[in-house]
């Protein structure tokens, strides 16, 4: 439904439930006490395409909450102690300079902070603190193929996964497409339940039967075959592979940049308002 439509119902809600009153506003179409709710208020109320009755309901239903919050809000200023509402007024004022002060130092740091990490960076950062990344499960470097197991070229694929070659990249672009799924690269690490989903064989009761380094496997039901090859297995609690944790390197160095950005911001902008005469301390 347009605006312009809901414009048009709104005459038609405002009169038929009783929201008139000779008092009102003429662009109001509601009111509880003093305050008034406008047509301005709705107007992008109802996204486009909505049928009529549904608008009414959504307006409805949108009038309905305004003016409950309004009751209530009248309610309490009424019965609620001067003590209660002192102390709610003054969590709003602080709320207010959190949240003014938190967009502005925000919008600081994503305008100013430098975001790009070089590859050194990383590599200095890791070897200084490899020892806070370490893993919280067993991470596996592996490869394989979901194939049918009647597929025409089975043996020929089969013997070219276990004795794998770079020199072959032609053939794999060939018929991974024919593949019911696959990993051939086995040079990233990846966690124990990741295999779970993929290799629906294996689960935590039987892994130390297949999650072996240099395992090859091939697993056959009636219809499919798994070829896998796991490559390298690194236990729970070892130090976590570089590449492993270049994503968490990379934010740890930003909100680093970041922390050391808003405290010299805070100390600048300090230092800036003593020099101006903006700040002073009173002995």
């Amino acid at each position: 439904m347009t605006k312009s439509a809901v414009l048009l119902l709104l005459p038609f809600l405002v009169f038929s439930c009783n929201f008139f009153t000779p008092e009102a506003k003429p662009q109001a179409i509601a009111r509880v006490n003093d305050s008034y709710l406008f047509r301005e208020d709705v107007k992008d109320l109802v996204p486009s395409g909505t049928p009529k009755e549904d608008s009414l309901v959504i307006i409805r239903n949108f009038i309905d909450r305004w003016a409950s919050q309004k009751l209530l809000t009248s309610a309490a200023e009424i019965n609620l102690s001067a003590e209660k509402q002192l102390e709610y007024d003054n969590l709003i004022k602080q709320y207010k300079i959190e949240l003014y002060t938190k967009g502005y130092i925000e919008e600081i740091v994503r305008t100013t902070v430098d975001t790009a990490v070089s590859e050194e960076e990383l590599s200095a950062y890791y070897k200084e603190n490899k020892e806070n990344f370490r893993t919280n499960g067993t991470l596996v470097k592996l490869r394989y193929i979901h194939l049918p197991k009647d597929h025409p070229k089975f043996q020929t694929i089969r013997s070219k996964f276990f004795d794998y070659r770079k020199s072959d990249k032609k053939f794999w672009e060939t018929y991974s497409m024919q593949f019911k799924s696959f990993v051939l690269n086995d040079s990233v690490w990846v966690e124990m339940n990741q295999i779970y989903r993929k290799l629906p064989f294996i689960n935590p009761e039987n892994r130390t039967e297949f999650i072996s380094s240099g395992k090859a496997i091939e697993k056959k039901d009636s219809t499919d075959v798994y070829l896998v090859k796991v490559t390298n297995v690194l236990d729970d609690k070892q130090v976590s592979p570089f590449q492993y944790v270049k994503p968490t390197l990379r934010q740890v160095i930003l909100n680093k940049r970041k922390l050391e950005l808003i405290k010299k911001f805070e100390k600048d902008i300090t230092d800036d308002a003593i020099k101006s005469k903006k700040y002073e301390i009173y002995n």
